[in-house]
């Protein structure tokens, strides 16, 4: 056992790797654009804009959203000012006052921003297959229960909360829209335009063809219009909302259409595709079914009627029906960003009772995600980490607990401020060439 504790005067700081996030900061416009928005009634008009959005996204990048953990900063503010390129470090009052009055004020900047930093950075966009880059989008419910805050309301998941939706680019997933709703809002409602303003966005990412995937919730001829017009074409893949469609019917149009496979014996599985016929479009729609027919069930006991499971999607693809089938399947993985953004940033319940505060506060977790994001793909083009399982990207819990919260020393000397990293610390080759990534 030790001896004991003993507290030192050094300066240690815990969240050393703010000092890559406030690079990347640097990369924007935030400060020009945010301080040119003047804010009527404002309290504290000597901490600038850009000062209150950089703090939070510093404290939204150690995986905390609660406003009173500002106070943190204040253990050595010279460190944190310098770390994040900001002159004052906002109170925890100021920092939500000027959130509240900013509202839905600055989305469009935070937008715009947010595809500079990707830009500045060369974000890499892994296509899904072939040349197509995966557009996903998805609504997930936040769970507020419990709390009075406007906008939360019974979601489709059956807890009080938010449902807010997201659009995730690259096999990557990085975040290019995202848009808080009520709880109780429908996932179609006000996605037409979400739609339309999500495509132009990642069409300033790239100029690979997009391949939009949305849930069944999202069935609708509305959607597949957005993805034929001529600024936001892309492709798409849309898992079709059966509503009254009979399963007879479709095993019978499967039967005449599709291909068989029998896995095992009593189960019977067909694939194919048709042209349909969808609402007020005037070019049919490819819909790929699969349609599976159990008359016996895996443990063997055999079925007096034929259990039918049927499955539709909607796409622009002329790809095989398998293919189409296995490119939805992987729209599963934004599950996975859905968790980090609940979970590894702490902001599923979200800390305001403000629903336009709220909205804000989601926007700028899309930066805060995206910086983690680009932090956790630079770490990853060497092999010096002591992670060694080849993954496609780092998830965004290892990259705050070993990229951000990595523990230094601040010295000064000869007139220079410097971060001393711990002989111990594993990672001190990784954080080195990833801050040096983007010092230049």
């Amino acid at each position: 056992m030790f001896d004991g504790i003993r507290q030192s005067n050094e300066r240690l700081i815990t969240a050393s790797g703010l000092s890559i996030v406030g690079l990347l900061l640097q990369k924007t416009k935030l400060q020009e654009r945010l301080n040119l928005h003047r804010l009527k009634d404002n309290a504290a008009p000597h901490i600038k804009n850009h000062e209150i959005v950089f703090a939070y996204i510093g404290l939204l990048c150690q995986g905390k959203s609660d406003f009173d953990h500002i106070r943190e900063m204040n253990s050595d503010p010279d460190f944190y000012r310098i770390a994040l390129g900001i002159d004052h470090i906002p109170s925890s009052e100021t920092l939500r006052q000027r959130l509240d009055m900013a509202g839905g004020q600055w989305r469009n900047i935070l937008l715009a921003e947010n595809i500079r930093i990707l830009k500045a950075t060369g974000a890499t966009l892994t296509p899904c297959r072939d040349e197509y880059i995966p557009l996903d989008i998805d609504v997930s419910p936040f769970d507020n229960s419990g709390t009075k805050k406007q906008g939360v309301a019974r979601t489709y998941q059956g807890f009080d909360g938010y449902a807010p939706i997201f659009a995730y680019v690259g096999a990557e997933g990085y975040l290019v829209n995202t848009e808080l709703r009520k709880g109780s809002q429908h996932c179609q409602n006000h996605t037409v335009p979400f739609l339309k303003e999500t495509i132009l966005q990642a069409k300033r990412l790239t100029s690979t063809p997009l391949l939009v995937r949305l849930d069944s919730g999202n069935d609708s001829s509305e959607n597949i219009e957005v993805c034929r017009e001529p600024e936001t074409r892309c492709h798409f893949i849309i898992k079709r909302n059966l509503r009254t469609d009979s399963p007879q019917m479709w095993l019978d149009i499967a039967k005449e259409n599709g291909t068989v496979t029998h896995p095992r014996e009593g189960k019977t599985v067909y694939t194919g595709s048709v042209q349909w016929t969808l609402g007020n479009l005037q070019e049919k729609v490819r819909i790929v079914f699969r349609v599976i027919e159990r008359t016996i069930t895996a443990d063997g006991q055999i079925l007096l009627v034929p259990d039918l499971e049927v499955e539709n999607w909607l796409t622009s693809l002329t790809l095989p029906p398998q293919d189409v089938i296995e490119l939805y399947q992987d729209h599963g993985t934004c599950e996975q960003f859905h968790s980090e953004i609940k979970t590894d940033m702490d902001l599923e319940r979200l800390p305001s009772g403000k629903f336009e505060t709220n909205a804000l506060i989601l926007e700028l977790a899309m930066l805060a995600y995206n910086i983690l994001r680009v932090i956790g793909q630079e770490s990853l083009k060497q092999n010096d980490s002591p992670l060694r399982k080849p993954v496609l990207r780092r998830r965004l819990r290892t990259v705050i607990s070993n990229l951000v919260l990595i523990a230094t020393r601040v010295v000064q000397h000869a007139r220079k401020t410097y971060l001393n990293l711990g002989r111990s610390n594993a990672w001190v080759q990784t954080f080195t060439r990833v801050y040096e990534a983007f010092a230049f």
